[in-house]
């Protein structure tokens, strides 16, 4: 499974991107996961979707800001990003994985495909 994510950028505070996570080489995995690592921290999850399902995950510093999509028809999974913080530049990434558990969702250890990462830049 190959992973492109896109849709990052320059933008100001308050601006509404929208990120493009598009698998190819195969169907995409039960799982899509969108994960995000900030200069000198730690990678952190974002939030994530179970394809066949559609339950959304999201961390609590994006939760009610970020909204996780699928596009069936076009093997992409998007992540709206709105009211974007100077604290929401980073490098962000799409992953992809099979049979995790929901206990194991927000571990990036969990997810064995990866995308490139796309690095979103807000300014204030």
């Amino acid at each position: 499974v190959q992973l492109q994510a896109s849709g990052g950028g320059l933008v100001q505070a308050g601006d509404s991107p929208r990120l493009s996570c598009a698998a190819s080489g195969r169907t995409f995995s039960t799982t899509v996961g969108w994960f995000r690592q900030a200069p000198g921290k730690e990678r952190e999850f974002v939030s994530a979707i179970r394809w066949s399902a559609g339950n959304t995950y999201y961390a609590d510093s994006v939760k009610g800001r970020f909204t996780i999509s699928r596009d069936s028809a076009k093997n992409t999974v998007h992540l709206q990003m709105n009211s974007l913080k100077p604290e929401d530049t980073a490098v962000y990434y799409c992953a992809a994985g099979s049979s995790i558990i929901l206990t194991s969702i927000s571990f990036g250890n969990a997810y064995p495909y990866w995308g490139q990462g796309t690095l979103v830049t807000v300014s204030s």
